[in-house]
């Protein structure tokens, strides 16, 4: 099983991803969440049929302010993304098909 990419402790601001175009999946998440490691085989299973698809792991928690800018409570959060605009989000998929539907607002 390939090693799976850490959630990154550098965050872009809310501004700067409300600017992306196109799609982009923004996963919340941290590296010691157990939901988090148990859901990253079906995030990577869902995303393989979106090879080209924008996919940021953010480093969430207290004081980090892009999480509390899309009010995400639980871990893992994935949010879709377009152009800047939320058009659906999954929090703690219990599988790949959960993320799949998410990803078929594309």
């Amino acid at each position: 099983m390939a090693t799976q990419t850490a959630y990154s402790s550098k965050a872009p601001s809310r501004a700067q991803l409300d600017a992306l175009p196109g799609a982009t999946l923004v996963e919340f998440g941290t590296d010691w969440c157990g939901y988090c490691q148990g859901a990253q085989a079906s995030i990577a299973q869902a995303l393989e049929a979106h090879d080209g698809l924008r996919h940021l792991k953010i480093e969430d928690g207290p004081g980090r302010p892009l999480g509390r800018s899309f009010k995400v409570k639980l871990w893992p959060t994935l949010i879709l993304m377009r152009d800047g605009a939320e058009v659906a989000r999954v929090v703690r998929p219990a599988n790949a098909a959960a993320v799949a539907d998410v990803l078929t607002s594309l």
